[in-house]
Order: C-alpha cells, then structure tokens, then sequence
C-alpha cells in the first residue's frame, strides 16, 4: 500500500546546485588566471592556459546549466509500507529499491547554502551504502526521515 506518490526534488535545489557549481567554477577561473599571470611573468606557454580556459567555459555551461536542471528532472522518489524506490541519473538512469528492513538509520543534512533556501538532504543508510535524497523543503525532509524512521522501525536517536 502506498504511503505517499512519486515526488521530486524542491525546485530551489537548481539554485543551490548552480551556486555551487558558480562557487567551484570560480576558483577554478582563479587558478587560470594565476597561470595566466605566471606565464606571462615568466614567458612561459600560454597553451596550457587556454586549454583550461577552454574546459573552465565547458564546465560552466555543462556542469552550471545542463546538468542541474537535468538531475532535477529526472530525480524521483516514492515511499512504500516495504521499500523506498529512488531513481535518478543525467546519462545512465538508475532505479533503486530500498527494502526497510535493510535501512540501518535515517540522517537529515544541511549545508550553509541549502539551509539559506530552507533545504535539506535525507540519508539512507543500510549496510551496504547510503542513499541520499537532495533537495527537499526542510519540513518534508523532516517528515519522511520520520516516517522512513517509522517504517524501518529505527528508532529516532535526535530526537
């Protein structure tokens, strides 16, 4: 029997994602131009230069653009009584099926960024990995690390 339908991730979660990526990208941009600067001091080639800042503009577009909004859309979850289904993936699609018999215990997660959109990460961990849901409102996050908890029959250790 169902407990909820097929969610998806909170659509701030692109925000974060390319802030993040803006973040990184911008660092770097940094280092491409410390080259830059030291090649130019020290009249050494500007090949490996314009080699990264080739990659930096691919990355930027690829990894700032494309990919959050693909990760976005095509990240699903659905909560069962027996199981957890996540599916996810940009070029190879995975659909995971986690039995709650198998889950260990349930961990919700913040960063600085994901907290100043009122997000937050939900981490399933059974013994073999942890599964982890991004993106969600902080009181839907909460909620189904609750009923995850309920389900698997974890007891809630924070609470």
């Amino acid at each position: 029997m169902d407990r909820d339908l097929t969610r998806r991730l909170h659509r701030d979660y692109i925000t974060v994602y390319r802030i993040s990526e803006l973040i990184t990208n911008g660092i770097f941009l940094v280092v491409i131009i410390a080259y830059f600067t030291c090649a130019i001091i020290w009249d050494w080639t500007l090949i490996p230069g314009w080699i990264a800042l080739s990659l930096f503009i691919v990355s930027l577009v690829l990894f700032t653009w494309i990919i959050p909004q693909l990760k976005y859309s095509r990240f699903q979850y659905e909560l069962f009584d027996e199981e957890l289904e996540i599916q996810s993936g940009v070029i190879f699609l995975s659909n995971v099926l986690v039995p709650m018999v198998r889950v260990q215990h349930v961990e919700l997660e913040s960063g600085p960024l994901m907290r100043k959109y009122d997000l937050a990460s939900v981490s399933i961990v059974t013994a073999a990995t942890t599964h982890r849901i991004n993106g969600l409102k902080l009181g839907e996050a909460q909620q189904l690390k609750r009923q995850i908890g309920v389900l698997a029959k974890v007891d809630d250790q924070d609470e």
